[in-house]
């Protein structure tokens, strides 16, 4: 009779070895971040390490981690580094590491069913509404970013001021009318990736111009919003944007509730990163207009310092979300007692049916360290911001390109005799200079055909002097590079 085989040890005390190993071992890489550059390109070595034929035969896991070790712990994007301000990426925590591994070892599946990773879900998705002002009673999800969340919201915006039965008929019967949605030209790129996956294409997103707050123009707004009513269109959403991912803009959302009211149109708020504002006491009222949204969606692992990936849509009425997406095949079809009671209470309520438990390390890092905290060292990173805000202003060499709002600040190098597009190229070399250096990882934009220094601060281990340190590199780095022109 053949031998029935598993995936588990063969050895237990092995595999707890090497275990204990590899935590021993991620608590001093993330106690010692600061000793390493901030980024550094993956060698060659790595790289063909990493290139190899899909293995057949297994290999003892002691191998297997200390060729991760080598070739694949020393090179990751950098955004645990304290000098990490490139794009929107925060850094995590122990705590969050910590429940990740604890979620992956109980592996339940999240889509509903009577159990206690449902019930923490929906614990968080209570907290979260309430952290950031949403009604109590709020509907949400997790999911695994701003992309999904704001998708998601998208999609309940869309299903509920269609004006059609758009589950049934969809966008390819001849009386569907061209739908609209509206927003801020600084409207992160999820907008036009969702108007394409929705069917709608991409010229249904009508980019609305900005104020010199890059803030979005209501009036511009409301006047794209009828021509397209007088065109035959159908208008269906308007967006804000708490905390635009160019400079940090907020959009006022009082006057886009109204605009929204006006038209009868569904309001999102896309605050990926800005909503989260709302946890300090002492910028909440820059984003206390959320409250108002109709959905709202941001990014735990942004702003909230927790490990890749977790995002979060809310929304303020139930029903609207479960219209969109429910369904109901006889095989999820609940019942009173056993396992089977709301199978499908969180796949109701967006587009995955198998979910993973992300909501742990939301559930054990709020138990944790408490969402005062949390606010606190959200203050702190727009403090510090403004610090660098000073620094750049401070420096004659120095010029800021962008009001600073929140936690981004966009500046350049700059000498008084070289024009707009010698400086662009100027400040390109000196970012790349930066970042091939490993002492930090800024990125960049163009802003009003500028480019942009941008650092963007979601960083909890970031401390004043990292500011001083980004500061005086890119003078040096910009005298460099114009005394070698």
């Amino acid at each position: 009779m053949k031998t029935e085989e598993t995936l588990d040890p063969d050895d237990w005390n092995e595999a707890r070895r090497v275990g204990h190993l590899m935590i021993d071992d991620m608590l001093d890489y993330l106690k010692t971040v600061r000793e390493r550059p901030a980024w550094r390109s993956v060698p060659g070595e790595a790289r063909a390490t990493l290139n190899e034929a899909a293995p057949q035969d297994g290999a003892p896991l002691a191998d297997v981690y200390e060729t991760f070790k080598t070739n694949i712990l020393p090179y990751p994007t950098g955004n645990l580094h304290p000098g990490f301000f490139g794009w929107v990426m925060g850094n995590g925590t122990v705590t969050g590491m910590f429940a990740d591994m604890l979620a992956s070892g109980m592996n339940p599946h999240v889509g509903g069913y009577d159990q206690a990773a449902m019930l923490v879900e929906r614990q968080v998705v209570s907290w979260l509404s309430e952290l950031i002002g949403f009604p109590k009673d709020a509907t949400g999800l997790l999911v695994s970013g701003g992309t999904m969340a704001n998708l998601n919201g998208l999609a309940v915006g869309r299903n509920e001021k269609a004006g059609f039965d758009i589950r049934e008929m969809g966008l390819q019967h001849n009386d569907a009318p061209r739908l609209r949605v509206y927003g801020s030209a600084q409207t992160h790129n999820w907008i036009l990736k969702a108007c394409e996956l929705m069917g709608l294409g991409r010229e249904a997103f009508r980019a609305v111009p900005v104020d010199d707050a890059y803030q979005i123009d209501i009036a511009a707004c409301r006047a794209l919003i009828e021509a397209d009513i007088n065109n035959g269109d159908k208008p269906f959403c308007v967006l804000g944007t708490a905390g635009t991912v160019n400079t940090a803009a907020i959009d006022d959302f009082t006057a886009l509730r109204a605009l929204a009211d006006e038209f009868d149109l569904w309001f999102h708020i896309d605050g990926a990163f800005g909503s989260l504002a709302a946890l300090s006491p002492g910028s909440r009222a820059l984003v206390g207009a959320q409250s108002l949204a109709d959905s709202i969606a941001f990014d735990l692992h942004k702003w909230g310092y927790m490990p890749y990936d977790v995002g979060c849509v809310l929304v303020r009425e139930p029903e609207a979300q479960e219209a969109t997406f429910a369904q109901t095949p006889s095989y999820l079809t609940s019942t009173t007692r056993g396992i089977s009671v709301e199978t499908t209470y969180f796949a109701d309520k967006g587009i995955q049916l198998s979910r993973s438990f992300r909501a742990l390390k939301v559930w054990m890092s709020l138990k944790e360290q408490g969402a005062e905290k949390l606010g606190r060292l959200i203050q702190q990173n727009i403090d510090q911001a403004k610090y660098l805000e000073g620094l750049v202003r401070d420096h004659s060499e120095l010029e800021l390109l962008a009001p600073v709002s929140l936690n981004i600040v966009c500046f350049r190098y700059r000498e008084a005799i070289m024009s707009d597009d010698d400086l662009n190229a100027l400040n390109s070399e000196i970012l790349l200079r930066i970042q091939e250096s490993g002492s930090a990882v800024p990125s960049n934009t163009i802003l009003d055909n500028k480019f942009a220094l941008r650092v963007c601060i979601t960083n909890h281990r970031s401390r004043l002097e990292d500011f001083d340190q980004l500061a005086a590199d890119v003078v040096r780095h910009g005298r460099d590079v114009f005394g070698e022109g």
